[in-house]
């Protein structure tokens, strides 16, 4: 009992999803002493589910995020036909076991008649009917808690995170980079080679939305917004945060990556929104504009770079992306920064 409190105030003492995901996990594990414990993201690409790690835990070791492969959206919810069922049929639980005679529970995490998050613990012994119980008290404090802190962090429309988490999320990352990475007084700045893995914001926005609103209606316009965030998710990776800044304009923060993996991650989205059918609509493009995170630029200068970057694509053709250092590598931009503001010419 003593053990079961402690999970409970140690989950709803955070206020971030992926460090909320860690906790319930190593909440269950303990509890159930299971062989492996894990949240799932359930995404729906062109009506076809998947399902992808968060967080895992394997018995005797330590809980830790997943970081998916670029380009993988996961495993076709279809190789699990007993998950596909309680998912089709809105149950709370879910039992099968493997061809290796391992046991797997599933307990999706349903708000209303909506699932993206999944809890999945794996045993090689059945699952006695006080440990399911244990848990299901678990998984309804998690979803309680989630839905809590998605009220506050995300937009109403599309689900993605909004604007203040955006505000909260950029000044923590740039923190960490100045931790990780201090500068001793007097010393020149050190610039990193592009091979080296960076932190990358990239500014979304949709081209020639006001026609889309003009032409078909705001019903259709809010659509569009709903099926782009849709995109963003099952476009970028787990770790990567996406935000919807306002408007028909959204903000990814790239997790750790090289250049040429952030073009590629970034174009992977174009390209996708590029060739979606988008429904009485037809074609929608958007263009994008991207910087590298600096530990020693403010939030102001590094979203004002992007946002520059941004504003060259968009008068440069439109449906392109733009890296703001090439741009300004090229002669193609030029810059003065002073007092955290950025002056562009």
């Amino acid at each position: 009992m003593d053990s079961l409190l402690k999970h409970m105030v140690d989950m709803t003492g955070h206020r971030d999803h992926a460090m909320l995901d860690i906790s319930v996990i190593s909440a269950v594990q303990e509890l159930a002493g299971a062989a492996q414990t894990r949240i799932l993201a359930i995404t729906t690409v062109s009506g076809q589910q998947y399902l992808r790690a968060r967080a895992s835990i394997v018995r005797g070791g330590a809980a830790r995020l997943e970081e998916s492969q670029d380009g993988m959206l996961g495993d076709p919810v279809t190789a699990f036909p007993e998950l596909k069922r309680c998912l089709a049929e809105h149950q709370s639980s879910a039992e099968a076991v493997t061809a290796d005679g391992m046991r797997v529970l599933w307990l999706p995490i349903w708000f209303g008649d909506k699932a993206t998050t999944c809890l999945e613990i794996r045993d090689d012994k059945a699952f006695s009917r006080e440990t399911v119980y244990v848990i299901g008290g678990i998984v309804g404090v998690y979803r309680n808690f989630q839905n809590l802190l998605d009220y506050s962090e995300r937009d109403s429309l599309t689900g993605l995170l909004n604007r203040k988490t955006f505000d909260d999320q950029l000044a923590r990352m740039l923190q960490n980079a100045h931790e990780r990475d201090p500068r001793l007084p007097g010393l020149p700045e050190r610039r990193q080679h592009h091979a080296q893995e960076k932190q990358w914001l990239a500014v979304v926005d949709v081209d020639h939305f006001k026609a889309v609103n003009d032409k078909f209606g705001h019903l259709y316009g809010d659509e569009v917004l709903i099926l782009i965030a849709n995109l963003l998710h099952s476009s970028f990776r787990a770790q990567d945060r996406v935000f919807r800044f306002g408007g028909e304009e959204f903000v990814v923060l790239l997790r750790s990556t090289t250049l040429d993996n952030a073009w590629k991650i970034i174009e992977r989205f174009r390209i996708n929104v590029e060739s979606h059918v988008f429904p009485q609509v037809g074609r929608v493009t958007v263009s994008v504009g991207f910087v590298s995170i600096s530990a020693y630029d403010s939030p102001v200068v590094t979203l004002g770079h992007a946002d520059q970057a941004l504003y060259y694509a968009k008068s440069n053709g439109r449906n392109r992306a733009c890296h703001y250092d090439d741009l300004v590598a090229h002669g193609l931009l030029q810059t003065v920064a002073s007092n955290d503001t950025a002056e562009f010419f």
